[in-house]
């Protein structure tokens, strides 16, 4: 059944299997490699743009991915082709990082605006000075609560090809509106054209919320984004082109 995948497909789930692999037994040392970090991080390599979409949390992590990858995108590969298949794949996780990051970026300014206002020296902490903490009792506590906020953005890891799965999935839903999928916990199928939209409601909210447990919601938009863009261009020409 694995030989019957078309060979895009086939190889992304390949490679996202070796390296979530490869990870386990290599460990943290990987993850500060090839994980996403926000770009303006001391932790951010530019290859991590592409290698952060190869690496998952989980076992259900990528287990998730891949069969959702495995039920979308074999159809898409087929009817695209390979070339603009790969395309899709690619500036989908490349738009998931861009957004996801662009949210940072904002918070990061917000929280670093309010330090700086408070007496602590971000720009030295970040090039790995050692920085005191001043003022009184309340601004220390204060400072301490948004330092804390703050390395959550410079210091976390972006992984998982989820940006580019999602684009994998709009751009199936922008082919196929009138296909029909089933979802864990509702009893009857419903077509994309109306379970999209409202994921990605759920996810925006999610993300600019801050509710999202852990998730980079806002990096789903980004990549789901990518794939109606691309879909809507391509659909006009579909069969003209493969």
């Amino acid at each position: 059944m694995f030989n019957n995948i078309p060979p895009i497909t086939r190889n992304i789930i390949i490679i996202n299997v070796i390296v979530f692999i490869g990870t386990y037994f290599l460990g943290n040392q990987v993850i500060g490699y090839l994980a996403g970090f926000y770009p303006f991080s001391p932790f951010f390599h530019s290859w991590q743009i592409i290698t952060h979409m190869f690496m998952h949390g989980s076992i259900m992590h990528i287990l998730f991915n891949m069969l959702t990858l495995y039920s979308f995108g074999p159809i898409l590969e087929q009817a695209l082709g390979e070339k603009k298949y790969l395309i899709l794949y690619f500036l989908s996780g490349l738009g998931a990082f861009f957004l996801f990051n662009l949210w940072n970026f904002v918070e990061a300014q917000q929280l670093t605006n309010e330090l700086q206002q408070l007496g602590f020296n971000v720009n030295a902490y970040l090039s790995g000075a050692s920085v005191g903490f001043s003022g009184d009792a309340a601004s220390v506590l204060k400072q301490k609560e948004l330092l804390e906020s703050f390395k959550g953005i410079v210091a976390t890891p972006m992984v998982g090809a989820s940006g580019a799965i999602f684009g994998v999935v709009a751009a199936f839903a922008t082919l196929y509106p009138d296909s029909k999928i089933m979802m864990m916990f509702i009893p009857v199928p419903i077509k994309v054209k109306y379970l999209m939209p409202i994921v990605i409601v759920v996810s925006v909210y999610l993300g600019v919320s801050g509710n999202g447990g852990g998730i980079a919601h806002l990096a789903h938009v980004g990549g789901a984004l990518v794939g109606w863009i691309l879909a809507r261009i391509w659909k006009k020409h579909l069969y003209r082109f493969n």
